[in-house]
């Protein structure tokens, strides 16, 4: 297999997801800006939408969407562990973990990154940011380590993206103590710090 991606960026995801399961990958990195990979490939050819991640399988099949290919990679190569059963309400409930990450808090970050935001416009996309990890903050158990339960899943690695985002933008994730504590759960665990070197992230 082959993971296109950009380091940091929500790619990030897919990457932590193939280490925990320990799955043989090349990493091929991609120019967001203009659309090249590091092999001088148009990215445009293998992803017409010109954003990572993309993951060719073995057979030269592209999924794209990083959630989508997280779920294919947990339910092909280690069904019921990263990703409950599917057909059960438990993986209903982490559909729904991704779904919102993916339409609610990723979204929010894109005029984030832009050069033009105004400081006024800036602040309301921060608070708008702010209450929806709040959401989040708030499905979290007290004592429960991981956002579903008990073990770490597909929605902690995207979840986990999203926070150091956040971070990176000067969002002070202590305001949400179970968010807090979960992303440094996250960050100790091997898979996470070997894609996070992988990607020369610190």
């Amino acid at each position: 297999m082959k993971l296109y991606y950009s380091p940091g960026a929500c790619s990030l995801s897919p990457h932590i997801v193939l280490r925990e399961l320990d799955l043989p990958v090349e990493l091929e990195v991609v120019d967001l800006t203009n659309k090249m990979t590091a092999s001088g490939i148009d990215f445009t050819t293998i992803n017409p939408k010109g954003y990572v991640p993309a993951l060719q399988l073995d057979d030269g099949e592209v999924l794209t969407e990083g959630a989508a290919i997280v779920q294919y990679l947990a339910d092909k190569h280690a069904p019921g562990t990263l990703a409950p059963v599917s057909g059960t309400v438990e993986r209903a409930r982490l559909n729904g973990h991704l779904n919102f990450i993916a339409a609610e808090v990723h979204k929010v970050f894109q005029p984030l990154f832009g050069p033009t935001l105004s400081p006024e416009a800036r602040a309301a996309v921060l608070a708008d940011l702010g209450r929806k990890l709040g959401v989040i903050d708030e499905e979290i158990s007290d004592g429960r380590p991981y956002l579903t339960g008990p073990n770490f899943t597909v929605a902690d690695a995207y979840l986990f993206v999203m926070l150091s985002w956040a971070i990176d933008l000067g969002v002070d994730i202590a305001r949400w103590p179970r968010l807090d504590a979960l992303r440094q759960r996250i960050v100790a665990r091997d898979a996470v710090r070997d894609a996070l070197a992988a990607e020369g992230l610190s």
